[in-house]
């Protein structure tokens, strides 16, 4: 079970108890913000952890408080270079201002004793979750392979900080790490037992003996150095409350540089290993007792560090890297233990067994030194995943998908498409230029049930949005769903970046998001709903769109002001009693026109004299509420998108329930935010696909058409447009997936600039590959008879839709002078 990190708090010790009136006077003129005469000034310690005693700071009462975190070194004698909390505070500050390692942010570091006794520093409080089990005890298991994912990617993004461009490149000695390490760590061993309390164990002795003889040839070159965290594993992670992605990497104290694949297998030790504190003894890991359902297996946690750091798995050395783990691990302890006895550990009671748990250790680290096989089933530095020599995992162009489930999924979709959608296109045109297209063809209802049955329904949800939804769904007697049927409402439990390789392959055809469930604006207003939806909104309204059996639409443009700039709305949304009352007129609100469309997800202002950005508000509006009236569908370049449709919709004193306004009043912008990320990128996604097909379609068309007697591939400047096509269209996919990439490891608000970037990428580079395809197709190309105008009028489409372009090259402009300033 996860911990909130403010519930982690106790009473301060007594050994760690500090002067607070100095420490207020102190922080009154070294944080910014903090109140120099706050109401209330209260400070408790954190109970987790064994290391640099940590505090929490409540400043103020009710909505004024704040809250902040002191990290200290422990008072009394200290072995030599430990507790280095001036060094921590360098790392955290040089992360945080210049790289988007999620890391607390720090505010001022004192070296002056004499103000609490011990050298410390204040930074954020990061409020989230902390998982003190690795198990992760009552955690649903779609939710604990999210977690494990997390953990490795942040590691990996840890790993791939450039120290030397951001002022870290002398914060150690990057050759010898491991060697140095054990000498180390062994005299720290040695001070800690010097006067016989802890004793010393022997075994202690044959432990470093082994260690010494076997260092691996890379560590003496520094071939595998850069940031090292020292102590990463899951406990030291705090993860966002919701989301299940890392929000602050913590307890930085024996960070350096150096191998980091030491990182890597200390992170990896609760699989060989069960060190817990509150435990009298060391117990077997999860590799013996049993993996818990959901949680990474070894070779899949080391296959996703790989895939994400590009690093190669030492598999030969891995024997080394875990023994060397143990031995750090043991000596900690010893140190702990020691402390405990001369009255200054900071985990106080909890510390008590460590020394046993220490000689426990340097016995299981021996028995797997003794182990002839250690070595994970197909280890990714030897298996078919990191070697590529598995094209299961390869595309049809050499692209390494990211592992098997995506793969499986990948090929399926392929398949489904070149048997069902494309050879049904011509019939889905026909029906939508009729006189029957605002009607839906009975064909793509039998295909949306053929993609339930094979897996390939809703693959757009994140896992962490699910799993909220799933608990809420489960307690609801509304809805009796058992067994597949359930599973299938929630999609395959994929990140953004794995729907990346997905929703690219939807693209390739107008008309197949839906049949997938997959298809906007459902997909955001889905995503909405998963996110932030209550338990009624859930039952009523996402539970239909989740089963296909209806389908929404999203209305904030408005005809009469420039709606980029969504401050200038103008529908009201009035509070009378129980009710609001709903007045305005919105344009280009997709989706309406569709005889499904059951529900709007509506936002206009519900006070014109709040804050500029608190003024706005989202709610839901049954379509078939009296004073809704569908003025006429827009085209899109002549096209209207039967039967889908952009409605122009006029609400004349439309009365909704007040249950239906969504997280509260003022909160239409958050909730605008938190949509427009996952759903921007979808866009992105499908416009590589939208690009792939015009590709293809372009190079079979020079491939069989001739003039002034030769092949149009046969024409220089033919060759030298359809090579430019393929660089745009490549790096343009790069980006997008770095973009879905930031986008699980940091959330919308950091991941916006590269969001921005893609957002402007995306549809500029499919209207070139797509313009440059009408024009090898001729005339045919700007027909109905290739899907090409259609695919060039929704990419020139989205250059306006979700933000202009303008919008997102001045968010772009802007992060990258705020990049510059912190230099």
């Amino acid at each position: 079970m996860a911990s909130s990190t403010g519930d982690l708090v106790t009473r301060v010790q007594s050994a760690h108890r500090f002067n607070h009136d100095a420490l207020l006077q102190f922080a009154a003129g070294n944080v910014p913000g903090f109140p120099a005469n706050p109401s209330q000034f209260t400070v408790s310690q954190f109970g987790h952890g064994q290391s640099n005693p940590t505090f929490l700071i409540e400043v103020g009462s009710g909505n004024s408080l704040k809250r902040y975190v002191l990290r200290k070194k422990p008072p009394g004698k200290l072995l030599q270079s430990a507790h280095a909390v001036e060094r921590e505070f360098q790392v955290l500050r040089a992360l945080g201002e210049h790289t988007l390692v999620p890391v607390p942010k720090v505010f001022c570091l004192c070296t002056d004793t004499s103000v609490i006794g011990t050298a410390f520093y204040i930074m954020e409080f990061m409020e989230g979750r902390i998982f003190i089990d690795p198990s992760l005890p009552n955690v649903a298991p779609e939710r604990r392979r999210a977690i494990y994912r997390a953990t490795a990617k942040a590691l990996a993004f840890l790993h791939s900080a450039d120290v030397d461009a951001i002022g870290l490149g002398k914060y150690g000695r990057r050759d010898n790490y491991c060697k140095r390490q054990i000498e180390r760590w062994f005299k720290q061993y040695l001070a800690s037992t010097s006067e016989g309390k802890p004793e010393r164990n022997p075994k202690m002795f044959e432990l470093v003996y082994w260690l010494r003889k076997n260092i691996p040839a890379e560590d003496s070159t520094g071939a595998t150095s850069g940031l090292v965290h020292g102590d990463f594993r899951i406990d030291n992670l705090v993860f966002h409350p919701s989301e299940d992605r890392v929000i602050g990497i913590i307890d930085w104290e024996l960070s350096t540089l150096g191998n980091q694949m030491c990182d890597v297998a200390y992170s990896c030790l609760h699989y060989i290993v069960n060190v817990q504190l509150d435990k009298e003894h060391v117990g077997r890991g999860m590799e013996t007792t049993g993996l818990p359902e959901g949680i990474l297996s070894l070779p899949e946690f080391l296959v996703e560090y790989c895939s994400a750091s590009g690093k190669p798995w030492p598999a030969a050395e891995w024997k080394f890297y875990v023994a060397f783990s143990m031995f750090r691990a043991a000596s900690i302890y010893t140190g702990v233990y020691n402390r405990l006895l001369m009255g200054n550990a900071s985990a106080g009671e909890r510390a008590r067994n460590t020394g046993t748990q220490a000689n426990e250790i340097i016995g299981s680290a021996l028995a797997y030194i003794a182990r002839e096989n250690v070595l994970p089933k197909h280890p990714p530095s030897v298996g078919r995943e990191m070697n590529r020599s598995d094209d299961s995992l390869v595309d049809g162009s050499g692209r390494l998908i990211p592992n098997r489930k995506v793969a499986d999924l990948r090929q399926k979709l392929i398949k489904f498409m070149e048997n069902h959608i494309y050879p049904m296109e011509n019939e889905f045109y026909r029906l939508a230029q009729s006189d029957s297209r605002w009607t839906v063809h009975p064909e793509e209802e039998r295909l949306k049930e053929l993609a339930k049955k094979e897996g390939l329904w809703n693959l757009f949800i994140p896992v962490d949005s699910a799993a909220r939804a799933r608990e809420l769904i489960a307690t609801d007697n509304k809805h009796n769903f058992t067994g597949n049927s359930y599973d299938r409402l929630f999609g395959a439990g994929l990140t953004n970046l794995e729907y990346g390789y997905l929703c690219e392959i939807m693209g390739r055809s107008i008309w197949a998001p839906q049949v997938f469930n997959c298809g906007a604006p459902d997909t955001g207003n889905m995503e909405v709903l998963l996110r932030y939806g209550n338990k009624e909104q859930i039952s009523e309204w996402l539970v239909p769109l989740l089963e296909g059996k209806i389908r929404s639409g999203f209305a904030m443009t408005e005809p009469q002001v420039a709606s980029s700039d969504a401050t200038n709305i103008e529908c009201s949304i009035r509070r009378e009693g129980d009710s609001y009352i709903i007045n305005g007129t919105k344009w280009w609100t997709s989706g309406a026109m569709d005889p499904r469309c059951r529900v709007l997800i509506v936002m206009g202002k519900t006070d014109f004299n709040a804050p500029k950005h608190k003024q706005q508000s989202m709610i839901l509006v049954d379509m078939k509420t009296p004073g809704i009236r569908v003025k006429r569908p827009l085209t899109v370049f002549g096209f209207d998108d039967a039967p889908h449709g952009h409605a122009e919709i006029s609400f004349e004193n439309v009365v909704v329930p007040s249950k239906n306004i969504l997280l509260g009043e003022g909160r239409g912008f958050e909730i605008a935010q938190g949509r427009l990320g996952p759903g921007r990128l979808h866009h992105c996604m499908r416009l590589i696909g939208a690009a792939e097909r015009g590709m293809e379609l372009m190079a079979q068309r020079a491939l069989n058409r001739k003039t002034f007697g030769k092949f149009i591939a046969q024409h220089g400047s033919f060759l030298s447009d359809l090579a430019k096509c393929r660089v745009e269209l490549e790096r343009t996919r790069l980006l997008v997936l770095e973009a879905a990439n930031q986008l699980d490891m940091f959330g919308n608000k950091k991941a916006r600039g590269i969001i921005a970037m893609a957002k402007v990428a995306a549809p500029n580079m499919a209207l070139k590959v797509v313009d440059t395809a009408m024009q090898v197709h001729g005339a045919a190309g700007l027909s109905q008879d290739t899907v090409l105008a259609h695919l060039w009028a929704t990419a020139r489409t989205l250059r306006i839709a979700d933000g202009p372009d303008e919008v997102h090259l001045g968010t772009i402009a802007k992060l990258e002078l705020q990049r510059a300033s912190k230099l």
